[in-house]
């Protein structure tokens, strides 16, 4: 059965209407807010922004050999970008990272992930002079692993992968590599 509405009634759900959307117009939400990624914290790895050439010795497990590094800041300055390429001595390695500084736990946060099905998630931060980044263990019997930057300059740096049997007792390196910030033309 159809039920007939009021006029009264259809005026004043027009009014509720427009009085709502105008509402909805004007909330805090649509202003814009204050930046989320600022302090001291949030700039421990601006050192790392920019377009690198990377070069590193022969190991007994890698060959020597050169890449390339560019490093972003994204998502509103909150996240660090990294897309590396290791060229042939690597067997065409090519990754990208993604860092953040996670205030609530005061923690740099990085997951990497690469062509080669290459997967971490580290931890940490600055310890002294040195940037350091730990792997989560996935296991009792799993070393874990490290990234530590160090002799840190506007131009340069050494890149050191490090493992560790021992449980941090002591880190051999596994790969280093020497970053030279490239010149722009």
């Amino acid at each position: 059965m159809l039920r007939f509405v009021y006029p009264a009634t259809l005026g004043a759900l027009f009014g509720l209407v427009v009085f709502s959307t105008s509402a909805m117009a004007t909330t805090p939400q649509s202003l814009p807010s204050a930046p989320t990624c600022v302090g001291s914290e949030f700039r421990q790895l601006d050192f790392w922004l920019g377009d690198w050439d990377v070069r590193w010795d022969a190991w007994p497990s890698q060959p020597m050999g050169h890449g390339t590094n560019h490093v972003t800041r994204d998502f509103d300055d909150c996240v660090i970008h990294e897309h590396f390429s290791g060229g042939p001595s690597t067997g065409n390695l090519r990754g990208e990272s993604w860092s953040l500084y996670h205030a609530p736990s005061q923690w740099w946060r990085q997951t990497w992930v690469d062509n080669q099905g290459g997967y971490f998630a580290l931890t940490g931060g600055m310890s002294g002079d040195r940037f350091v980044l730990v792997s989560n263990s996935l296991g009792d019997n799993a070393p874990r692993q490290r990234m530590v930057f160090e002799d840190i300059t506007t131009n340069s740096f050494t890149w050191r992968w490090q493992r560790t049997a021992d449980g941090g007792a002591t880190w051999s390196d596994s790969w280093v590599i020497y970053y030279s910030r490239r010149a722009h033309s």
